[in-house]
């Protein structure tokens, strides 16, 4: 997104931000994340300290629920002649980006919101959430705000006082907050909300559960990861699994880690270990098969459906005039049921010597490769950043020495640059000008290496 100048709205000095005003879900997916998360068109005046969400005219667009939402912030004082010539374009673009066939009668209704707040409101709503529900979240984030900011010794007997008030929910909005921050380069803010988290596990109700609950799915994980070590024969998991057969957390988590090991045969030999069974060992394994078989069957029913959702999008992106922009556009919906769908349909277009499809399928894989190459890189500059010193910093180095590329050292360099724009990191920046300069140093090493005569 091109930078732009504009003037501060407390001290009316220029800075230099990205302002979006189209959040068109027909062309980006992640435009509702975006409004609503608070990320989209967020400055920070180095004059004045002020920060917030610029004011500036916006048009949300949601084909699916026949939204077109329109908000001009008051501030800005137009007449509506004036208004409608920034608006009109938004609007436009928006329409045009839409095939003949889902142009709609609400594209020529455009709903003008008088306030932020109430475009919002309106986009949620159209979720299904009600005015209640966004009261209880927002006293839920001033909970989150006020705990984030309570001194360490107090927090505890904090924590308990407000122990009915921390749930599933709750954990659910902190983890979101914390990635927020993440994203937008707030080291800080990650680390704080952390350890909220670590000690809200150690003090809440609700947290020690969830504590108690991942301990048990890591031991089983362990467990079976050591059985798989020695060669893992279907005798010996269903030894494992009849161990764990009253800890539904292990049992779970060992059928889901293991589903493709309960084929047939597992359960012909489950049948027959229960057939030979006298008393309570045959209660046991009689238990234990209706168990598996409605965990199995509840693993098999979300992959069904996951391949159907993912065929669906490809079967979408197949059918589109702008296959790049639309894959871009739809990688957040891409995982491993999306991969499925893609190698089955290459196959089935090799098969058909189908070279329009195939050429398109390559395309689409590009793309997603690239991708997912992009995901590997920031997820070792945070690595990187979270070591303690040079020292863990090298052993990173070595662990991942395939990932140390040019297009890594050259992510580096964009980043250390959008970060020194921002000007509001400068701690961050210099951390990832050290990196920059050992995975340099790192790679050239590598190269020596690798190019030294025998």
């Amino acid at each position: 997104m091109p930078k732009t100048t504009a003037p501060c709205p407390n001290c009316r000095q220029p800075i230099t931000l990205e302002l979006t005003r189209l959040f068109d879900m027909n062309i980006d997916p992640q435009a509702k994340q975006k409004l609503l998360s608070g990320q989209a068109n967020f400055f920070s005046c180095p004059i004045c300290k002020a920060q917030g969400i610029y004011p500036t005219p916006v048009v949300y667009h949601d084909p699916e629920k026949e939204l077109l939402l329109t908000y001009f912030p008051p501030e800005a004082n137009l007449p509506q002649t004036e208004q409608e010539k920034i608006i009109g374009p938004l609007i436009k673009k928006a329409v045009d980006s839409l095939p003949a066939e889902k142009r709609k009668g609400y594209i020529f209704r455009p709903q003008t919101m008088l306030s932020q707040q109430h475009l919002f409101e309106r986009i949620l709503q159209a979720d299904g959430v009600t005015p209640e529900m966004l009261k209880a979240q927002q006293e839920q984030l001033n909970f989150i705000q006020s705990l984030a900011m309570a001194k360490p010794d107090v927090l505890p007997e904090l924590i308990k006082q407000n122990d009915a008030k921390i749930n599933e929910e709750f954990f659910t909005m902190l983890s979101r907050l914390a990635q927020v921050s993440a994203a937008n380069g707030d080291q800080q803010g990650a680390q704080a909300l952390a350890k909220l988290q670590k000690s809200l596990l150690e003090h809440s109700t609700f947290g020690k559960k969830a504590a108690e609950d991942a301990r048990q799915a890591r031991e089983a994980i362990e467990e079976l990861q050591n059985l798989s070590k020695a060669g893992l024969t279907r005798e010996a998991l269903l030894n494992l699994l009849l161990k764990y057969a009253d800890s539904e957390i292990k049992l779970s988590t060992l059928t889901a880690m293991a589903r493709s090991g309960m084929d047939y045969d597992f359960f012909a030999l489950l049948t027959a270990k229960l057939e030979g069974a006298q008393g309570e060992d045959k209660q046991n394994f009689t238990n234990l098969r209706e168990k598996l078989l409605q965990l199995t069957q509840e693993i098999d029913d979300d992959l069904k459906a996951e391949l159907a959702e993912a065929q669906k999008l490809l079967d979408e992106l197949l059918k589109s005039d702008k296959l790049e922009e639309a894959t871009q556009a739809s990688l957040p919906k891409m995982n491993q049921a999306f991969g499925d769908a893609l190698n089955a349909e290459a196959q089935k277009a090799q098969e058909g010597h189908d070279e329009a499809k195939l050429k398109k399928l390559a395309t689409i894989v590009t793309i997603l490769q690239s991708a997912s190459a992009s995901g590997a890189y920031m997820q070792l500059i945070e690595m990187l950043l979270q070591a303690k010193d040079e020292s863990e910093r090298k052993e990173i180095y070595a662990q991942a020495s395939e990932t140390i590329s040019g297009e890594f050292i050259s992510m580096l360099a964009n980043l250390i640059d959008q970060v020194e724009k921002s000007k509001q990191q400068t701690d961050l920046a210099e951390k990832l000008k050290v990196i920059s300069k050992e995975a340099l140093r790192f790679s050239m090493e590598q190269n020596l290496k690798n190019n030294k005569p025998a």
